[in-house]
C-alpha cells in the first residue's frame, strides 16, 4: 500500500482493492473539498495528521457529524488495512482474506470513535488498530465456535431475537417464518427437556422428532394465525436444518466486494463545508496549546518505552517480540526458544511491569501537582498507552507507517 502524502489525502481518500490486494487510493471529492476549505481558512493552523484527527473527532461528538465520520473513516484505512494484513498472515486457513478483514473494519468506525478515549488513549490511529484486531480475533473464535456446533446445539444456544433476524435476512414470507418460528419453540423447548443432565447434547432420536411433531401440530391451530396443513417430523426436520443455515449466513455474511468508487460521482449527496460552529470548535483548538503538548507527550512516551524496553536483557525482548509482533501464544513461545511455560509467563510479565513503571513514573514528572501519586486511575491508563504501543509501534507497524 503506498502512503498517502499530505493531510487532504490522508482525510479524503479511501482504498480500492483489485481481488485481494490494494490497487490504488480512491479520493472523495466531497471530503477533498472540505478538507482544502478547512487548510486554506486556517493557515495559521500546524498541519498534522493528530490535529485534524483530534479536531474531526471532536466534530463527531459534538454532533455525530457525518462529514466528521467519514473524514475519520479516510483517515482510519492505513491502519485498518495494516491490522488486516497481519491478521491475514496470522490466519492463512481462514475463510477471510486481506480485504475481507478490511472491509470487516470499515463497518467498526462508529464503534470504534464511541468507545476511544481521547485523555486515556495515545492516538486514534494506534487505538483503531488495537481495537479493530481485537475485534478480528473475536469473529475468528464466534466462528469457530459457530462452526463446530452441531445444527441442534446451535439451535439450542440462539436466542429468538437472532432465530427471527436470520430468517427475515433470508427473505422467507411471513407465513413461512412464522411456521419456522414455531418448529424453532417446540424443537427448543422439549430438546432442552430431553438433554437435562446430559454432559453431552444427544442428537434428537425419532421418538422426539415425534414428540416435536406433535407439539408443533398442537401449538399450530393457535399460535400461527392461520389454517395449515398437518406437518410431518420429516418436514420440520427439513424447516429446522434450514433454520440453522439461515443463522450461520445471518451470524457470518459474506463480505461484499469492496471495488466500488467512494463518493467520486456526480449523484453523489453533497456533504456540508464545515460551518460557523465548526469554525468556532476549530478556533478554540488553535488558541490551546493541548494539542502540541499531547503530540510531544506522545513522542516522549514511545521514547521511555522503547528505552525502558532497550534495558531488559535480548531474552525477553525477543519473547516480547514473539508476542506482541507475530503474535505468538506463550504455548508457542515456550516450543519456539525451548523455555519453560513458567519461564515465559514469568519474563513476558516483568518485562511489561518494568516498562510500565517506567511510564508511570514519567507521568508523574510531567504532574505539577505535588500532591499527586500513583494510583489504580493513572496505572490503569498508562497500560492501556502501553499495549497501545506494544501491538502497533513494537513490531512491524512503526515501519509500515
Amino acid at each position: 500500500m503506498r502512503p498517502r502524502q499530505n493531510i487532504t489525502e490522508i482525510f479524503s481518500t479511501f482504498a480500492q482493492f483489485e481481488g485481494n490486494k490494494f490497487s490504488i487510493w480512491v479520493t472523495d471529492i466531497n471530503l477533498r473539498r472540505s478538507i482544502k476549505s478547512c487548510l486554506n481558512n486556517s493557515p495559521e493552523v500546524d498541519n498534522s495528521e493528530n490535529f485534524w484527527a483530534l479536531y474531526w473527532y471532536k466534530r463527531w461528538q459534538n454532533d455525530l457529524s457525518s462529514l466528521a465520520k467519514m473524514h475519520l473513516s479516510a483517515y482510519l484505512q492505513e491502519p485498518f488495512y495494516w491490522a488486516s494484513e497481519k491478521m491475514a498472515a496470522k490466519h492463512a486457513n481462514s475463510q477471510y482474506g486481506i480485504a475481507d478483514y478490511f472491509q470487516i473494519a470499515n463497518t467498526e468506525v462508529e464503534i470504534i470513535l464511541r468507545d476511544f478515549n481521547v485523555e486515556k488513549s495515545s492516538n486514534l490511529k494506534y487505538y483503531a488498530a488495537m481495537a479493530v484486531s481485537s475485534r478480528f480475533r473475536e469473529i475468528l473464535r464466534q466462528h469457530k465456535e459457530v462452526n463446530i456446533c452441531t445444527n441442534w446445539v446451535l439451535l439450542r444456544k440462539v436466542s429468538k431475537k437472532v432465530v427471527l433476524e436470520a430468517l427475515n435476512t433470508a427473505g422467507l414470507s411471513e407465513t413461512a417464518i412464522a411456521q419456522y418460528r414455531l418448529a424453532w419453540t417446540c424443537f427448543k423447548e422439549l430438546y432442552l427437556y430431553q438433554s437435562v443432565g446430559t454432559k453431552k447434547l444427544p442428537e434428537p432420536n425419532p421418538q422426539l422428532w415425534e414428540a416435536i411433531t406433535d407439539l408443533y401440530n398442537r401449538e399450530r391451530q393457535t399460535q400461527l394465525g392461520f389454517s395449515t396443513l398437518v406437518c410431518t417430523s420429516d418436514k420440520i426436520e427439513h424447516w429446522l436444518n434450514q433454520t440453522a443455515i439461515y443463522i450461520r449466513a445471518y451470524l457470518f455474511p459474506s463480505v461484499k466486494s469492496l471495488n466500488i468508487l467512494i463518493g467520486n460521482s456526480e449523484d453523489t449527496e453533497t456533504l456540508d463545508i464545515p460551518d460557523t460552529s465548526s469554525d468556532s470548535l476549530l478556533a478554540d483548538m488553535i488558541t490551546k496549546e493541548d494539542i502540541q503538548n499531547r503530540e510531544q507527550q506522545v513522542v516522549q512516551m514511545s521514547s521511555v518505552i522503547s528505552n525502558a524496553l532497550q534495558l531488559l536483557d535480548a531474552e525477553s525482548q525477543e519473547m516480547l517480540r514473539l508476542y506482541y509482533q507475530q503474535g505468538l501464544t506463550q504455548q508457542q513461545i515456550m516450543q519456539r526458544l525451548q523455555k519453560s511455560q513458567p519461564t515465559v509467563s514469568r519474563r513476558l510479565v516483568k518485562g511489561r511491569e518494568s516498562m510500565l513503571a517506567a511510564l508511570v513514573k514519567w507521568r508523574l514528572s510531567l504532574s505539577t501537582d505535588l500532591n499527586n501519586s500513583v494510583n489504580s486511575t493513572l496505572i490503569e491508563d498508562m497500560s492501556v498507552a502501553l499495549e497501545e504501543y506494544l501491538r502497533n509501534c513494537y513490531g512491524d507497524f512503526n515501519v509500515k507507517q
